[in-house]
């Protein structure tokens, strides 16, 4: 992988478990939006969490602009059984186009390290104003270059 890997922890709640005792699949696209959160930061306008992101990529939108998520991908390589202890997620930036941009997720069992889904989401910057799609600003396709890697998906 060419660029960095953030790694963040996300809770895994009782009540994300299936009947299964698995981290139902709905569960797993709530842990992908904490695990985006965690690493990169809340989108501009959107509150601030208690805990500073790793990254903080998405707090310096525009007011009137939104990010937006336009597509998930999610692979269930294995089970992500429910643990009293927050899942393991690798984040990095998969691609980066001219409008748009998708992060790759990893997310790993805490306890014994088995990759358990495999996912992306593909988001893009709106103007509320204007009512469109808008170029990724250069400075955040610089900031999203240091954490470009691999696409999970071929």
């Amino acid at each position: 992988m060419a660029g960095q890997t953030v790694e963040v922890e996300v809770p895994m709640r009782w009540a994300d478990m299936d009947a299964y005792g698995h981290i139902n699949n709905v569960n797993i696209v709530r842990m992908m939006e904490e695990a985006r959160i965690a690493a990169f930061g809340v989108p501009g306008g959107t509150g601030r969490p208690g805990a500073e992101p790793a990254v903080d990529l998405f707090s310096t939108v525009p007011a009137d602009t939104q990010t937006l998520v336009v597509e998930h991908r999610v692979r269930y390589v294995r089970p992500l059984d429910y643990r009293n202890v927050p899942a393991r997620v690798s984040v990095w930036v998969a691609s980066a186009k001219a409008a748009s941009f998708e992060l790759a997720y990893v997310f790993r069992d805490p306890v014994d390290g088995h990759e358990c889904v495999r996912a992306t989401t593909t988001l893009a910057f709106f103007s509320t104003t204007e009512q469109r799609l808008l170029r990724v600003p250069a400075e955040h396709r610089a900031a999203l270059a240091a954490y470009a890697g691999e696409p999970l998906f071929t």
